[in-house]
């Protein structure tokens, strides 16, 4: 089965940096594209940013200038690069992978930002 494997989240002053790794590990060679969403408590799951195999970046509006997505140096891996942390990028970062129409998901890992 396809597990997906976050680390990097954790509690930073506002202005800071987080580096979230994502790492892809089961029967498959690799994803089509894989990125993170960003979930509150009771709220839906948003797109915080995708990269497909072919390099292909996608950001929410909230995010882009500040956050980089980025593909490992095999493609079973992903990085987001979050920079200049503000309090409302609080929440938990899950990893996604699409392979064909099949859609993975990890655990998700907690980031928080205060002032």
């Amino acid at each position: 089965q396809v597990h997906l494997e976050e680390s990097g989240g954790g509690s930073v002053q506002a202005g800071g940096s987080l580096l979230l790794y994502c790492q892809m590990t089961g029967p498959y060679l690799s994803a089509d594209s894989m990125g993170w969403y960003r979930q509150a408590p009771g709220k839906e799951r948003d797109l915080v940013a995708t990269i497909t195999t072919g390099g292909d970046e996608r950001y929410a509006d909230s995010v882009e200038g500040r956050f980089t997505i980025s593909r490992g140096s095999v493609w079973n891996t992903v990085f987001l690069q979050m920079n200049s942390l503000k309090p409302e990028d609080t929440g938990t970062y899950v990893c996604e992978a699409q392979i064909a129409s099949q859609i993975f998901w990890g655990q998700g890992t907690q980031v928080t930002v205060s002032d």
